[in-house]
């Protein structure tokens, strides 16, 4: 089953592209409600699966940071070759990407929408042994151990919570654990991405939430103090955990999002210039 999605607007008049990348062991559909929402408000919207996930979860024991990367240059790429306005935006491994392709194509970037930006494993409900985890997934021990998912899901909302429960016992929209692996190529990208934070130029709007169970608002901080975007903001939620797109504020956060979005918008976009020729 594809989870893939692409929304675009047959009258070519669409406000510009945002391109979308989802969490760690996730899937596009993480991102639909939230891709819809900006669908609607006059945005194409692109997402697909990440290299490792999708149909052939196997493939994530493999996967490197690299690969992630190279996806996420690529797809930015065809973009921009399409669209004045492409911004990227994304939720925990989803936001480290989106922060990647900024600091690689500088004011190529309409904006960026980073969502729960995870560059440090320090959620509250991580084990104790949780300052161990990076030494312990640089040996041999990550190819032969999977943290599982676990209460409460990224999740404050409880009905909502009871959802994605049901969804993940199926297997039908990610992975209901986080190999080892996973966190040992989260974590080198992390570290790449540090060393380049001061290539952020473009602008960003950063959400976190202070009760985040999977990463605390230490890798947003790092993010905000240490980029060179002139134009940057950061909102701390107060009653979401880390799946901020399905939580108690995702209405908030959506309407956030459409205001970066539509202040950060140049004149024309490439569509309606081809259609004035």
């Amino acid at each position: 089953m594809s989870l893939n999605f692409e929304l675009i607007h047959d009258d070519m008049k669409s406000k510009g592209a945002v391109l979308l990348f989802h969490g760690l062991t996730g899937s596009p559909f993480e991102l639909k409600k939230y891709g819809q929402f900006l669908f609607k408000s006059g945005y194409d919207v692109f997402a697909e699966c990440l290299p490792g996930h999708g149909d052939n979860f196997e493939e994530i024991y493999t996967v490197t940071y690299q690969k992630w990367l190279d996806f996420a240059y690529s797809r930015f790429e065809y973009l921009k070759s399409r669209y004045e306005n492409v911004f990227v935006s994304g939720l925990c491994l989803g936001a480290v990407l989106a922060i990647s392709v900024a600091a690689k194509y500088k004011y190529k970037v309409s904006g960026v929408i980073s969502l729960s930006t995870t560059l440090f494993l320090d959620g509250w409900r991580l084990p104790w042994y949780k300052c161990l985890i990076p030494l312990a997934v640089s040996t041999i021990i990550r190819f032969y151990y999977n943290y599982p998912e676990c209460e409460p899901h990224g999740i404050k909302n409880e009905k909502t919570r009871s959802v994605v429960k049901k969804l993940l016992a199926k297997g039908d929209v990610g992975m209901n654990d986080f190999p080892m692996t996973g966190f040992y190529e989260l974590l080198k990208l992390s570290s790449y991405v540090r060393k380049n934070l001061k290539e952020v130029i473009s602008p960003i709007l950063l959400i976190h939430s202070q009760e985040d169970d999977l990463t605390s608002v230490k890798s947003a901080n790092v993010v905000y103090k240490n980029i060179l975007s002139k134009d940057k903001e950061l909102i701390i939620l107060n009653d979401s955990y880390h799946m901020v797109l399905y939580d108690n504020e995702k209405d908030f956060v959506f309407g956030k999002a459409l205001q970066f979005l539509d202040s950060h918008l140049t004149v024309k976009t490439l569509k309606e210039e081809l259609v004035c020729i």
